[in-house]
């Protein structure tokens, strides 16, 4: 999301949460959530068959002679991980705004009639990758304001991360929680949403953009996080895989500017976490693949992810989204793609 905007759609959001949100559940939940078969089928993997995790890794590198991918000591993924073998086509946003993704300006049925749409396409740009559809839920969201706690951010109620979690089942797809922290931290948020995280089919998402370590107020200034922060995103993540028998998770990293992931060398790749740098700047076609090639092509963690926005990429000439087959030429092929 764009941080121009985000004053004015945090003082919209502030006021459509405060006159929906209901008492607060209490955070003493003790009892551990059970996979539904349909979270079960959602988080399952593609078929184990040709090609291997090796052909399919380099089949994503596309060639690409540097030596920047595929990356080097990649961990073999773990029974039912969704990537390198499936592509997640994503629908990003919040319920309460319009301004903040797609996921906020449709009904349910219509919403994923377009997402049916995209998926199609995907299919056809790539048939060797069966796409994996997915909701991705904006679950804390930061603020121009700086609320009671001064930390600069919105936790959504429960009931809401429910909606987007029915959503989700209407078409078999997997749910990404997204955190933007705001002056609050990843080391805080996260454990609040275990309740969910440790469902087979839910994942995570973190916006550097706005983790305000500097003191800024958020859309005033691009954020930053560093190894530090991802590493402790992973590590929690491994945790709740291991201690739940569940399948492998994923992390979504957001990035278009070289500050907003610091020393990406230092970030740890685990078995049981697959990690996405997720290439989610805004602008023309030509400005996009740059930001990608500079921030996620030359700076190499685990898996690529690029998000096209439906209505700011359209801002500038040519006045268009990229395509997927434009997207599949790409060094590395995205496996992760966003829509917003």
């Amino acid at each position: 999301m764009s941080n121009r905007h985000i004053t004015i759609l945090a003082l919209a959001l502030t006021a459509a949460t405060y006159g929906c949100v209901q008492k607060s559940e209490s955070s003493s939940e003790k009892s551990k959530p059970q996979a539904s078969s349909t979270d079960k089928q959602a988080a399952s993997t593609a078929p184990a068959s040709t090609p291997s995790d090796t052909e399919k890794l380099t089949a994503l590198a596309n060639g690409d002679t540097l030596g920047f991918w595929p990356i080097k000591n990649n961990p073999a993924p773990l029974k039912g991980a969704i990537l390198p073998h499936k592509r997640i086509i994503a629908y990003y946003g919040n319920i309460y705004s319009k301004r903040m993704g797609i996921l906020g300006e449709y009904p349910p049925k219509e919403l994923w009639r377009r997402l049916n749409i995209e998926v199609k396409a995907w299919e056809e740009a790539d048939p060797t990758t069966p796409v994996q559809p997915a909701i991705h839920y904006i679950a804390v969201v930061a603020q121009g304001i700086p609320q009671k706690d001064g930390k600069y951010r919105m936790r959504m109620p429960r009931r809401q991360i429910d909606s987007a979690l029915a959503i989700a089942k209407m078409g078999n797809a997997i749910v990404f929680l997204d955190i933007q922290v705001g002056k609050s931290s990843v080391q805080e948020e996260v454990p609040l949403l275990e309740k969910y995280l440790k469902m087979p089919h839910v994942h995570l998402g973190i916006d550097p953009e706005f983790s305000m370590k500097t003191g800024s107020i958020p859309g005033h200034k691009i954020g930053t996080m560093d190894a530090d922060d991802v590493n402790f995103c992973s590590e929690y993540l491994a945790k709740l895989v291991k201690a739940n028998n569940i399948p492998p998770k994923i992390l979504v990293v957001h990035r278009f500017t070289q500050g907003m992931v610091r020393r990406y060398r230092d970030i740890k790749l685990r078995p049981e976490v697959q990690v996405v740098m997720n290439m989610d700047g805004w602008g023309e076609p030509v400005l996009k693949k740059n930001t990608y090639k500079q921030y996620v092509y030359k700076e190499p963690v685990q898996f690529a992810g690029f998000k096209l926005f439906y209505k700011n990429d359209l801002k500038k000439a040519p006045h268009r989204l990229l395509t997927p087959p434009e997207l599949m030429k790409l060094k590395p092929k995205p496996i992760y793609i966003m829509y917003q």
